[in-house]
């Protein structure tokens, strides 16, 4: 059972996004200051997962071999920051599958809250999209917005909605904070 736990989503969190979607290692390219920003919270004792949609292999534009060597260097890169991605959770189906892992239904997170043993109650999930703010909601976690990857529309569609979030620049911001609380 971790001491702390976080959980981020990946694309546009951790990594640019692509209306493409990323299918090949080349193509995932780290948001500047967000592997520092794991290698802080990894620093301040926080074991860091990630929740993760990645219908590209439901829609069969991807495969899961693609992804798990995506996901290889992420945690390489992570890694050589001084970080590191304790676990890995994420959709492979199509948004049409109605499955219950795909954000902003629960499950991703579940899972990992299975995995650890632990209530995600009050646990940080730093996301971009209004499916990350809803699923840390669904679950009692901590929602934090990031303003990177489709964060600034989700932050203007959260606030049509009425509801206020944490609000970051991007992750390294949110990470800093959460390792001053910790301290």
């Amino acid at each position: 059972m971790p001491r702390r736990l976080v959980i981020l989503d990946r694309d546009g969190v951790i990594n640019h996004e692509s209306e493409d979607f990323i299918r090949t290692p080349a193509e995932w390219v780290p948001i500047e200051g967000s592997l520092e920003g794991i290698a802080r919270l990894t620093r301040a004792g926080y074991t860091v997962a990630v929740a993760t949609n990645q219908s590209g292999i439901g829609r069969g534009l991807i495969d899961r071999a693609a992804l798990e060597a995506i996901h290889r260097k992420m945690r390489r890169a992570v890694a050589d920051a001084g970080g590191a991605i304790d676990r890995i959770a994420f959709c492979p189906h199509a948004p049409e599958g109605g499955c219950d892992c795909r954000k902003p239904r629960p499950g991703l997170l579940r899972e990992l809250a299975a995995h650890y043993g632990v209530s995600l109650a009050g646990v940080p999930f730093i996301g971009d999209t209004e499916r990350d703010i809803d699923a840390a909601l669904a679950v009692g976690a901590r929602p934090m917005l990031v303003l990177t990857g489709n964060g600034t529309l989700t932050e203007q569609a959260l606030a049509r909605r009425g509801l206020a979030v944490e609000t970051w620049p991007d992750l390294r911001a949110a990470a800093e904070r959460l390792a001053e609380e910790a301290a």
